[in-house]
């Protein structure tokens, strides 16, 4: 008989947004396949386990060796960010069918907002927030850019970045029509997480040669490092918001 694998969110990698389910699941497996720097960020938690790089394996190989461990044991499997977005684990989802179970985590994009200390659709400043990765959308002549996803009123995050700073702005700059807050959250969750914040004008100069990205690097894997964009960042809740919702949306009426 087999038992399930467990698709864990691990959020950006921090243990303690673990939630309180996918630390019970991760307990009771034997065997974890997990990334890189996880089995130092979650040691904790994996102690007399053994453990397994996914990313070392062809998919075909991996999943007859998953079917086989799933023989004796139930299997965790930490998922970096969450399935939710750009997620390289969605087919090994499909091919596992019902012997998977995936558990949802604290997203990059929440643990991002949190450390800002900042909502993204914020009333009044921006209607709508957009998530996507220049990774995704295609190189020719008719594929869009980030530009084409920012304007005003939008909060747009960009997960795995590869665009060289400078010309990654000159495309905000000119979706956005303005000048606009940008921060960059590296490696968010992680003992040596860093977040810059400036605006399409300043961050060119005020990052310098510093390369966020990983894009001067001879390691291809992406870097750990979520841009957002818009207005929210800096702007300040207008307060008469709460006491409309208070009179009008929130406040118990008895009708009878």
């Amino acid at each position: 008989m087999s038992h399930q694998i467990y698709f864990l969110g691990a959020g950006p990698g921090d243990p303690e947004l673990l939630t309180r389910r996918a630390e019970r699941l991760l307990k009771e497996c034997r065997v974890v396949y997990l990334p890189p720097m996880y089995d130092q960020t979650f040691a904790e938690f994996l102690e007399a386990k053994e453990l397994f790089i996914p990313f070392e394996y062809y998919f075909a190989d991996l999943i007859e060796q998953i079917k086989s461990q799933l023989t004796s044991g139930p299997i965790a499997f930490l998922v970096p960010g969450d399935l939710t977005f750009y997620s390289p684990f969605q087919a090994l989802v499909d091919a596992l069918g019902p012997l998977a179970v995936v558990v949802p985590g604290v997203g990059s994009a929440n643990a991002a907002s949190a450390l800002l200390k900042k909502t993204l659709d914020l009333p009044g400043v921006c209607s709508r927030a957009i998530l996507a990765s220049p990774r995704t959308l295609g190189d020719g002549p008719d594929a869009p850019t980030m530009g084409d996803f920012a304007a005003p009123g939008v909060s747009l995050l960009i997960y795995m970045n590869n665009i060289p700073l400078p010309e990654l702005v000159a495309q905000l700059r000119e979706g956005y029509g303005k000048d606009t807050p940008l921060a960059l959250a590296h490696r968010v969750g992680h003992p040596d997480e860093e977040v810059v914040v400036a605006s399409l004008d300043t961050i060119v100069a005020k990052v310098g040669n510093r390369d966020y990205f990983n894009l001067d690097s001879p390691n291809p894997r992406p870097a750990l490092t979520l841009v957002l964009v818009g207005e929210s960042l800096t702007a300040e809740a207008d307060p008469t918001w709460w006491d409309y919702r208070r009179d009008n949306i929130w406040k118990y009426q008895d009708n009878s």
